[in-house]
């Protein structure tokens, strides 16, 4: 349930015109001065436990009440607040239970806005700092004991192990940006980011107006983007010793260990009915790999074992405002690798491996990244040492931030982000080490003294998301003069452009003999100028653009543009066989994965996406 709580001066609404769903014989025009209004609306979930749900938004409205000092309250339906929204039936059943519990308390004059309604309303807001909250109730919580007040302590490590005040690198490098926004110091504000207007510019990924907000359709350049990044990271993981695997995307709620794992979440999940079993879909692959460890006979032997899984998709069910571009959505593709170690000494070693890994991946994407190191105040009194060791094998400053006591499955994680284009970070990998998975799940090994050992589980995306990888990718091009990908992953590597119609069967030839050599290579044979043919290259940002006419056709040598050394209206040209522009290429690309260009080799044959 979304609750939004307003301590208004006046609340006043009349309705106009009743839906199908509309509630009979209530009133249709009221009002209250000095009133606490709650804009409430009643989820899909809601329908698990609706008494727990009207219990807990009572609770949370009579509290608010007694702090504002108001003793009037206004209950107001607004579907507005979610877009995964509960039977009308069960949605009366909670309003006219929190009208009634709230009137219960004996010292509030409570009134509740009709139920399907159209309705004309005015608000006048006070605006002092607690005048509006909003509050997410998910079943099942009141039974649970209260959470412990959690503070949180924040330091910069130094490679040599300093520990130093983070307001000293409060500042406009990429780790300052990190340390402001992690620390609370201000957060870079600005519009829409960078990268929106490019993936859809770039004719890589966009909207899909006939799904949910925040799942996108892929056109061919970046599913190409997309598909690489994947490779990548399977490989990645491979060396490293991981183990693939698929598991489902929707799991049982029935399940007491899906239940428990799930309610952490409860806000951000996609639940649905399958029959007569309450089912959500996966946020990430933890719960399909949890279940084959769980099956599997572990031998202490095989530990540490590594298990991997290119989610596609996972699912978080996002608010709508917070959805944009490819920073945040609710259907995403997450690399998630869980590791079983045998101890907390082989979950360390593991640790900094994976966290190694993260480092890299950033390297190898050329998006710099930043690090915050968490863990509990227990945790950094016994691994002090290793911490130091952690910062100085990354070779840069990290954030610490310690928490008193642990609020989640994981007892430290470290979180490595990107900057955007506007100074915000953009979260990609993560290393964590969970200590209750493997308890929930009754994951276990035998010892030497045959005694059951329930081990920690790291939980390591090397990348995070491959969508916000994408995102980073084209929010760094603001850093740069000339923008471009990395040559690995730009959709067309080589773009050869024919000065006129007699070039066009040499162009042709250099085309495809570059395609079969293993380079992603179109040919511009439109009819358009040669001016306009570059200018669309360095559009498309194509990293070598080999322009044809009668000297090359006579020499074989091409005459290429490098946009990678070139600068604005300062292009770098070079003379390159097709021989030695396919090595040139090569180099660049070297360890990296490769696949066949998606789009058609003839430009005149291309469609336009968008």
């Amino acid at each position: 349930m979304r609750l939004l709580l307003i301590h208004s001066d006046n609340i006043k609404y009349i309705a106009q015109k009743k839906t199908p769903v509309a509630e009979e014989e209530v009133v249709l025009e009221d009002s209250l001065d000095e009133a606490l209004t709650v804009f409430c609306a009643v989820e899909s979930i809601d329908e698990e436990d609706p008494k727990d749900v009207i219990l807990q938004a009572s609770k949370e409205v009579r509290d608010t009440a007694e702090k504002l000092g108001t003793t009037n309250v206004m209950i107001y339906p607004y579907a507005h607040l979610s877009s995964d929204l509960s039977s009308p039936k069960v949605a009366v059943e909670v309003l006219k239970g929190i009208e009634e519990n709230c009137k219960d308390a004996g010292n509030l004059n409570v009134k509740r806005a009709p139920f399907g309604w159209y309705k004309a309303f005015t608000l006048s807001c006070k605006g002092h700092p607690l005048s509006e909250l909003s509050r997410t109730i998910v079943p099942g919580e009141s039974d649970k004991p209260a959470k412990k007040e959690v503070t949180h302590n924040f330091f910069v490590m130094t490679p040599k192990g300093e520990k130093k005040d983070f307001h000293e690198f409060a500042d406009d490098t990429p780790f300052g940006k990190l340390v402001k926004k992690e620390t609370g110091l201000g957060v870079e504000q600005g519009g829409e980011p960078l990268h929106v207007e490019l993936m859809r510019a770039k004719e890589l990924v966009d909207y899909e107006p006939l799904s949910d907000v925040g799942h996108h359709r892929w056109m061919p350049r970046g599913k190409l983007v997309r598909d690489l990044l994947s490779d990548y990271v399977l490989k990645l993981v491979l060396d490293y010793g991981g183990m693939p695997v698929e598991t489902p995307v929707m799991y049982d709620l029935g399940d007491a260990a899906i239940n428990e794992h799930a309610g952490k979440f409860g806000e951000r999940q996609y639940r649905f009915k399958s029959g007569n079993r309450n089912m959500m879909l996966r946020f990430a692959a933890c719960f399909g790999m949890f279940s084959i460890m769980h099956d599997m006979h572990i031998s202490p032997n095989t530990l540490p074992m590594k298990m991997y899984e290119l989610s596609t998709y996972s699912f978080r069910h996002e608010q709508k405002g917070e959805c944009i571009g490819l920073k945040r959505l609710r259907a995403f593709t997450m690399p998630d690798m869980h590791s079983l170690c045998a101890d907390m000494e082989q979950t360390l070693k593991c640790f900094e491996e994976q966290l190694l890994l993260g480092w890299k991946t950033g390297k190898d994407f050329e998006t710099p990244l930043a690090g915050v190191f968490r863990c509990t105040e227990d945790f950094y009194k016994e691994h002090e040492e290793w911490v130091k060791k952690i910062v100085r094998m990354s070779e840069t400053p990290m954030l610490i931030e310690t928490l008193s006591d642990r609020v989640h499955y994981w007892i430290a994680k470290v979180d490595l982000a990107a900057i955007d284009g506007q100074g915000r970070p953009i979260e990609n990998p993560t290393v964590q080490i969970d200590v209750e998975s493997a308890d929930r799940f009754d994951i276990k090994y035998y010892n030497t003294n045959n005694e059951a050992v329930h081990p920690p589980i790291i939980h390591c995306s090397p990348t995070g998301s491959i969508e916000r990888v994408i995102c980073a990718l084209l929010e760094n091009t603001a850093t740069q003069d000339v923008p471009m990908l990395p040559v690995w992953l730009s959709p067309t590597q080589v773009r050869v452009v024919p000065v006129a119609e007699r070039h066009i069967d040499f162009a042709e030839k250099v085309c495809l003999q570059l395609n079969n050599a293993g380079v992603r290579c179109d040919m511009d044979d439109r009819e358009e100028s040669v001016g306009k043919k570059v200018r669309e290259a360095g559009m498309d940002w194509v990293p070598y653009v080999a322009v044809v006419g009668d000297s090359e056709v006579e020499t074989g040598k091409l005459t290429v543009t490098i946009r990678r050394e070139s600068q604005p209206k300062k292009p770098m040209k070079v003379e390159y066989t097709a021989e030695e522009l396919e090595k040139r290429v090569k180099q660049d690309c070297e360890g990296n994965p490769f696949r066949p260009i998606y789009t058609s080799k003839k430009l005149s044959e291309k469609p336009r996406f968008i």
